[in-house]
């Protein structure tokens, strides 16, 4: 019989996704006509910019985005400065309420951002709750900006703090509520608790990690370079995916909470390695703005695809599934080796790169002699160094041969 079609409905807590793909909070979401249009391309979700009270001045600086690029300018990491919603609140309670007439169906959630009183917290949560958000985000984890009000991550660095916005919000929220975690910290889990224990039923991980994207040599500028000047900003992109594949993976270990993942997510793989890692869905933000809302295409039918090859019925079967394969170094096998071997002699080129790696950085098994690389398997340490910078693929890891 055919296999049905895998499901890429999934649920995170209380909610109901069409499937696991959000718009996180950033400048694909800053108005109602990019979350609307994101929308109608597929998006299931949107999280807002974040809204601020309307007594918090919010003024950016330009330019306040800096990229690491490859030689074809393809994106590696990507460095924002940029604040909040310049937008007011009224603007947004009538762009919440506009979108959920549009679109019923799919997931809306208000990131909200107050001073470090409680009460402007849940002056805010009740507005965009009232509006029709379907789910409030804290936002207390902007490293940017920001921490210097006492506010983002001056808040979500310490466990006491985080509780006490979140269970001030949880007094008078009645949508499900999310914390957005700063990857900021020695330890992320001790904020994830205090989140949890405070009532929060949801939790996004992780936000951008702060960072010094470069220094312009011939200017002697920090990028980017506002009249001369920049200050340390929050760091995404495909750089970051580790890290919050690492964070998300540590709380869903120690915590039966949902989770949204967060962090260098521009393919349908990096969305299935964080369900993997326990996941329930993801957030997207940098690839949106550097290769445009309709990428949600791709993630969908390439999930949906990887989903059906390894014959899974849905997200759900897919979630968590990597997590009991994490554990410590000390319990790692030392019996099981692997060792370096010529898979496709037909590709090498020849190029050196190998015999140069082994030599300077592994354990002197590899040469080359008439064009030809030689591994010597009594030398050969395991390391796997030449598979990974050999530009052919030519090297490969095997068990003992």
């Amino acid at each position: 019989m055919p296999i049905p079609a895998p499901a890429l409905e999934t649920t995170v807590g209380p909610l109901t996704l069409k499937n696991p793909f959000l718009l996180a909070s950033g400048p694909p979401t800053a108005s109602g006509e990019q979350i609307r249009r994101a929308f109608r391309l597929g998006w299931a979700g949107a999280v807002t910019k974040t809204i601020a009270p309307d007594t918090m001045e919010i003024r950016d600086v330009s330019p306040r985005f800096a990229a690491w690029k490859d030689e074809i300018a393809r994106l590696l990491g990507f460095e924002n400065i940029e604040l909040l919603s310049r937008k007011n609140e009224s603007y947004w309670t009538a762009e919440i309420a506009a979108t959920k007439n549009d679109y019923p169906d799919r997931v809306l959630i208000a990131s909200i951002m107050a001073s470090s009183d409680p009460g402007e917290w849940q002056e805010l949560a009740c507005t965009v709750q009232d509006a029709g958000a379907d789910a409030i985000e804290l936002n207390v984890s902007c490293p940017h900006g920001m921490p210097e009000r006492g506010v983002g991550a001056a808040i979500g660095q310490h466990p006491d703090l985080v509780r006490e916005v979140t269970r001030a919000v949880r007094k008078v929220a009645t949508v499900p509520l999310i914390v957005k975690l700063t990857p900021n910290v020695t330890e992320i889990v001790p904020v994830a608790e205090a989140a949890v224990d405070a009532g929060a039923d949801i939790l996004s991980a992780i936000n951008t990690v702060q960072c010094l994207m470069g220094i312009d040599l011939e200017a002697l500028e920090p990028r980017p370079s506002v009249a001369g000047a920049s200050t340390y900003g929050g760091y995404s992109g495909p750089a970051i995916k580790p890290v919050g594949l690492k964070m998300v993976s540590e709380i869903a270990r120690e915590l039966p909470v949902p989770i949204m993942g967060i962090g260098g997510i521009s393919r349908w793989q990096d969305a299935a390695e964080y369900i993997a890692a326990g996941a329930s869905a993801v957030q997207v933000c940098t690839a949106v703005m550097w290769e445009g809302a309709g990428i949600i295409r791709g993630m969908n039918e390439g999930l949906a695809g990887y989903l059906s090859r390894k014959r899974f019925a849905g997200v759900a079967a897919l979630r968590g599934r990597a997590l009991e394969r994490i554990g410590t170094h000390a319990a790692l096998s030392r019996d099981d080796r692997l060792f370096a071997v010529r898979r496709f002699p037909e590709r090498c080129a020849s190029c050196g790169r190998c015999v140069t790696a082994c030599r300077d950085g592994g354990y002197h098994a590899i040469s080359i002699t008439d064009r030809e690389v030689i591994i010597e398997t009594d030398l050969c340490d395991g390391c796997s160094l030449c598979s990974h910078v050999c530009p052919e693929g030519v090297i490969v890891m095997l068990p003992g041969v």
